[in-house]
């Protein structure tokens, strides 16, 4: 069994909570001892040197209580070099999701200039979510089990295998819209192993104090693909053949696979290795999040948000086009002030190390964002410029939310059960959005896109106020 310590994240000593993981010893009660000895003994200027410090507890308890005495704690971790680490993993992630998001931009545009339908987009985009909507309840269990380096390697290389394939029918000119769906349908199976798989790695390779920082990063280069993605495959597509530009996916992923193999990415630890059994794996994820104080109420908060915002987040187009009477030019204006915001909400989150509650931190996003949407509605005909506006703060909150929200599950839950819960988190929250993405055009025409945006922002709004009165989702907050 995980102990207690490792769920929860602390454990406390001689007055102080201090972080621990696996990996790290649990201080225990009979080395306060220690400290006491010492504090009896020991007053004044002097030096003391605690090799082997762990979580520290005995250095910093000492220097608490010992203001003169000069302090010194070694210890060694192979997290030293994770900026180095980051650094090669990031620059590989970096061409994967620019060339994914090039490649995914010009496929629907291919079938909105060959189809001029529709429901073919539509069919689309269901193929693009729901595998990995469905796969996501069960790909953690492997994720957990497997190496996790090799799960994400193998999983681009599946996703580059499939994407060469259909090219290679684009170039013998055989191609139909079934094959389209099928490379959407399999991209989608990939991404449903490799994402939780990173997400559940980052524990590992760098410091706890680090995650937030990271995460903002993450959000930093996803934003950046997002701006970029779909500019190049526009731009691509009106020069190219879409089986050459299929071929720039390929060589993303082969970049990202290049860039994993140059890193060494740990396992967890597990006690025993146990024959696979998808729900007692499961059912063990589901009482490591329900052991720990507030987090199922945290995942409940930001599915039910999730579920408001993806219904609208579709209307932004109809908003400029139909409320505004705007033009197409502006309507990808408002796409690239969203993407803008989300930049500079992950670099403000991962260039600044922010001290304040997490989980506060969230609830004043929840209310940014519903302000930008709920101001959005109201505005008048001519108020292009204030739904600009609201648009990127719009992108700032939604980027620092999600950034906090993966730190608090990556500091809080032990790495042996993440690929489980981001992978189960994911498919909880995007199933019912798509019920709401279904739904949007039959809201957006009976009761109005503008009326839309103001109950969704509402809703935003009422959702990041009853947050603050749950004390135990609170203290999930603090020291991430």
């Amino acid at each position: 069994q995980e102990p207690i310590q490792y769920i929860r994240g602390y454990a406390d000593f001689f007055g102080i909570s201090f972080h621990v993981a696996p990996g790290v010893l649990i201080p225990r009660p009979e080395t306060e001892e220690l400290v006491e000895t010492i504090l009896k003994e020991k007053q004044g200027a002097f030096r003391i040197l605690d090799i082997g410090t762990g979580s520290g507890c005995i250095a910093i308890s000492l220097a608490k209580h010992l203001p003169q005495a000069t302090i010194t704690a070694w210890d060694i971790s192979e997290m030293n070099n994770w900026k180095k680490v980051f650094a090669i993993i990031w620059t590989g992630q970096l061409f994967s999701i620019l060339s994914s998001n090039v490649v995914g931009f010009a496929v629907l545009l291919w079938l909105s200039v060959e189809t001029k339908s529709a429901e073919v987009l539509a069919m689309g985009t269901l193929a693009l979510l729901l595998p990995h909507s469905l796969l996501g309840l069960i790909s953690g269990v492997f994720v957990d089990r497997w190496s996790r380096k090799l799960t994400m390697i193998f999983s681009d290389l599946f996703i580059a295998v499939c994407t060469l394939v259909i090219a290679a029918i684009f170039f013998l000119g055989t191609v139909e819209i079934p094959y389209i769906y099928l490379l959407l349908v399999l991209r989608s199976a990939g991404s449903a192993f490799h994402t939780p798989a990173m997400q559940a790695s980052v524990p590992l390779l760098a410091p706890a104090e680090q995650l937030t920082r990271i995460a903002g990063i993450n959000q930093m280069i996803f934003s950046i693909c997002n701006i970029a993605g779909p500019l190049l495959g526009a731009l691509l597509i009106g020069f190219l053949n879409i089986s050459y530009i299929l071929l720039i996916d390929v060589g993303g992923a082969l970049i990202a696979c290049c860039s994993l193999l140059l890193v060494s990415i740990p396992n967890p630890e597990r006690k025993e290795k146990t024959k696979l059994n998808i729900w007692n794996d499961l059912c063990e994820a589901a009482n490591g999040v329900r052991a720990i104080r507030g987090l199922v109420c945290l995942f409940f908060i930001s599915v039910l948000a999730t579920f408001v915002i993806m219904p609208v987040s579709v209307l932004f187009p109809l908003m400029t086009l139909i409320h505004f009477s705007g033009s197409t030019f502006q309507m990808g204006i408002i796409e690239v002030v969203w993407g803008s915001g989300m930049l500079l909400g992950g670099g403000i989150i991962g260039i600044w190390s922010w001290k304040t509650n997490k989980v506060l931190l969230i609830n004043a996003m929840y209310l940014l964002l519903g302000f930008s949407f709920l101001f959005s509605g109201l505005l008048p005909s001519e108020g292009y410029i204030l739904f600009a506006v609201f648009s990127f703060l719009g992108g700032m909150a939604g980027s620092i939310y999600y950034a906090s929200f993966v730190a608090i599950i990556q500091r809080r839950v032990a790495p042996k059960l993440l690929g489980r819960v981001f992978s189960a988190y994911s498919s909880v929250s995007l199933l019912p959005s798509m019920i709401g993405l279904l739904a949007t055009g039959f809201i957006a025409d009976t009761v109005g896109i503008d009326i839309t945006f103001i109950i969704s922002g509402s809703v935003i709004c009422l959702l990041g106020v009853t947050s603050c009165f749950f004390p135990a989702m609170l203290s999930l907050g603090k020291n991430v």
